[in-house]
C-alpha cells in the first residue's frame, strides 16, 4: 500500500488503466455511490483554460499561432511542435505538471465523500500512485483495447499502438496495482464487483 507523499485530508483511490479500458464508465459507478471522483485529465484541460496562468504561458512560448481563432488552446499544433522538439516538449511538462498536480491535490482535499478516487490514466507513469492509499487497474486484454479504442476515437490501428506503446505496460500495471477490476464482461458483473470493492474501501477509509 502507498503513502501519500503529500498529506491530504482524506483517503484516496487511485483508478487507473490503459486507453480502452473503460476508466471512465467505472468512474460514474464510483459516482453513482456518492463518491467524489477526481479526473487528472479533465484538471489537465482546465489548466489550459482561456485566460488561464498555463494557456498564456504557452501563448507567451509558442506566439499566438498556437491558439484557435476563439482564444483556446490548438492541441493539434502544440502536439506537432512538441513531438519535434524535446526542449519544448521538456519546457511544457515543467510548466504544466506542478499547475496539474497543485490543482489535483486542491480537489482531493476538497472532496467531502468517505473516500475520494484520483483517476490517472498515467497515474504510474507520473507517480501521482504516491498521493493514494491504495489503486485499482481497470483492465482489459490488449486486443480489446485496441478494438475499443479505434471504435470509439475512430483512429487507425497505428496510431493505437502508438499510444499504447507510450503507456506502462499492462504487465507492469498489474504487478503494481493493489487491486484488479476486470473490465471486459457485462457491465451488471462488474458493477457487482466494484460495490465489493467500494464496501472495502469504505472500510479502509475509516
Amino acid at each position: 500500500m502507498n503513502k501519500p507523499a503529500t498529506k491530504t485530508n482524506n483517503w484516496v483511490l487511485g483508478l487507473t488503466g490503459g486507453i480502452g479500458c473503460g476508466k471512465t464508465a467505472v468512474s460514474n459507478m464510483f459516482e453513482e455511490l456518492g463518491i467524489c471522483v477526481v479526473d487528472a485529465d479533465i484538471i489537465a484541460r482546465q489548466v489550459v483554460a482561456p485566460n488561464s496562468i498555463g494557456l498564456n504561458a504557452i501563448a507567451e512560448h509558442f506566439g499566438e499561432s498556437i491558439l484557435l481563432p476563439d482564444g483556446t488552446l490548438n492541441r493539434t499544433a502544440l502536439r506537432t511542435k512538441i513531438f519535434t522538439n524535446n526542449d519544448d516538449k521538456e519546457w511544457l511538462n515543467a510548466l504544466l505538471h506542478p499547475l496539474i498536480r497543485e490543482r489535483i491535490l486542491t480537489d482531493l482535499n476538497n472532496a467531502t465523500s468517505a473516500y475520494v478516487v484520483l483517476v490517472a490514466p498515467l497515474l504510474f507513469e507520473n507517480k501521482l500512485n504516491a498521493y493514494c492509499n491504495r489503486t485499482l487497474l481497470i483492465d482489459v486484454p490488449l486486443p480489446v483495447q485496441i478494438e475499443r479504442t479505434i471504435k470509439r476515437d475512430n483512429i487507425s490501428l497505428e496510431q493505437v499502438n502508438s499510444i499504447i506503446a507510450s503507456q506502462m505496460s499492462r504487465e507492469e500495471k498489474q504487478q503494481k496495482a493493489d487491486d484488479i477490476l476486470n473490465n471486459d464482461r457485462d457491465l451488471s458483473l462488474v458493477h457487482a464487483e466494484l460495490v465489493v470493492l467500494h464496501k472495502n474501501y469504505l472500510h479502509y477509509a475509516v
